[in-house]
Order: C-alpha cells, then sequence, then structure tokens
C-alpha cells in the first residue's frame, strides 16, 4: 500500500512538473505574439509573469531574457523616432520664439546662460518698479520682482490677483544677497527678489492665464508696496513662458534621445552575442 502512495505521488509530482512546464511555454508564445503586435507593455508583463510564476522552467527563462531584450530594443527604437519626428517642430518654434529675445551670459561666472525678452533687459529698466522674467538654456523659468524707491521695503514674495478676487502667490525668498539682495544708490534703494523654477510658478502661469486682465503686483514680507503690471511686461512674461515650455521639450526629448540611443547600442551587442 505504501509503494503505491508512493508511485501515485511521483506520477502526480511528475504530471505537475510537465503541465508547468507546457503552461510557462503558452505564456511564452503569447508573450511572443504581443510583442510581434507592437503591444509592448503588455508583453513585458506577461515576461514578468513567467518568471514569478515559472522559476524553475529555466529553458523558459532563458527564452525570456532573449525576448525582453527585443522588447526594449523596439522600445527604444520608438522612442527615438518619436523624438525625430518632434525636435523639428520644436526646434522651429523656438526659432520663431527667439526672434523676441536676447542671450545673455557671464562666461566667467555663469555655466548655463539666459534668454531675456527684448524690452526687459536691465539696461531698458533702470530705476522703475517692475517684475521681469527670464528662461535659461535648460528651460527654467524665473520671475523676478524689482523696488526701486526712496526707502527700503525689505520685500520677500508677491501676490498676484485680479479683479475677481483670484490670486497667485510665489514662495518666500529670505535675504541672503544673492538670490533675495538689496542695495542703495544716490539715497535710492533697489531690492531684487528672484524666483526660481517652482518657487514663481504658480505666479507665473497665473499672469499668463490672465494677460488681458489688469493685474496687481502685491510685494509681501515687508512694508506692502503695490503696483499693476505694464502690458508690456505681461505679453514679456507671457512669451518667456511659452519659450521655456519650447526649450524645456526640447531639452527633454534630447535627453531621452540621447538616453535611449545608449540603452538601444547596449541591447544589440549584447543580442549579437548571444
Amino acid at each position: 500500500m505504501k509503494k503505491l502512495i508512493a508511485g501515485l505521488f511521483i506520477a502526480s509530482l511528475t504530471m505537475s512538473c510537465g503541465n508547468t512546464g507546457e503552461e510557462a511555454k503558452a505564456r511564452l508564445a503569447k508573450a511572443q505574439s504581443m510583442y510581434e503586435n507592437n503591444e509592448l507593455f503588455a508583453a513585458k508583463n506577461e515576461i514578468d509573469s513567467i518568471r514569478t510564476l515559472y522559476p524553475k522552467e529555466f529553458d523558459v527563462l532563458k527564452q525570456t531574457l532573449s525576448l525582453m531584450r527585443l522588447v526594449e530594443i523596439k522600445e527604444n527604437e520608438r522612442t527615438i523616432a518619436y523624438c525625430d519626428s518632434l525636435l523639428p517642430i520644436k526646434t522651429a518654434e523656438l526659432i520663431a520664439i527667439n526672434k523676441d529675445f536676447v542671450f545673455e551670459k557671464d562666461s566667467l561666472y555663469e555655466e548655463v546662460g539666459n534668454y531675456i525678452w527684448k524690452q526687459q533687459t536691465i539696461e531698458k529698466n533702470i530705476n522703475r518698479c517692475y517684475i521681469r522674467s527670464g528662461v535659461n538654456e535648460k528651460g527654467e523659468m524665473y520671475l523676478a520682482s524689482v523696488y526701486f524707491g526712496n526707502t527700503p521695503i525689505n520685500h520677500t514674495s508677491i501676490k498676484v490677483s485680479i479683479k475677481d478676487g483670484s490670486y497667485a502667490e510665489t514662495a518666500s525668498i529670505p535675504f541672503d544677497g544673492g538670490l533675495n539682495y538689496r542695495f542703495k544708490d544716490l539715497g535710492n534703494t533697489t531690492e531684487v527678489v528672484t524666483y526660481k523654477a517652482e518657487k514663481g510658478e504658480d505666479a507665473v502661469k497665473f499672469i499668463a492665464s490672465n494677460e488681458k486682465e489688469r493685474i496687481k503686483v502685491e510685494y509681501t514680507g515687508g512694508k506692502p508696496f503695490t503696483i499693476y503690471l505694464a502690458d508690456g511686461d505681461k505679453k514679456a512674461i507671457t512669451s518667456t513662458y511659452a519659450f521655456a515650455i519650447v526649450l524645456s521639450d526640447i531639452n527633454r526629448m534630447n535627453k531621452e534621445k540621447q538616453k535611449s540611443e545608449q540603452r538601444l547600442a547596449y541591447l544589440k551587442q549584447k543580442t549579437a552575442k548571444n
């Protein structure tokens, strides 16, 4: 009796292993079909499932490794083609917008230069209170609140609003002599607070969305002070925001393309060896 039970157990185990092997092969065939139909995400999920469910089916697992490389090759080729199709379009947009900007870079102190709206260069805006903007070569935008007056207000942020009560604010930038700096000249005080990237993002989007409205700017964090954005400054900020989006897209796509090219070269090298 014991021998009979043992025999049945061994037979059952053998049949189970055989079924497992067939199931793994069937799922591999399914993943292969998904790959051939360009269902790449689904193919990768199926391969991952095979690896999880059938860890002892070594022949099948070896084939999943080869198939996964083919899937990744096709993914990276697709990314490169996508970037190649869009980059000329984005570059044309950049050229069209670029004519309204000047490029500034101090080669001694700056590794990355900035694009400034032509009417917002510092030399054209001496001795006035205004909000200026710029974007660097990487597509990172900034706002800067400039105050000029007889007495300091020691501001650290700004709030922008329109008649209906909606508003947006920048982050508060404490005085540090850098992003928040002040100086006196001939009895007058100049204060410049710079809000980089997300520090000024909400205010930038608010101004761009309400360019045709009368926008009030409150200098906050110190003595109360208010101005209204000039039409030229609203246009400058809105145009800089559009420029930043294009620059950011171009930088992102170039990085994605470069990364995919490097990955593709590695995968093809590995595939060629097998």
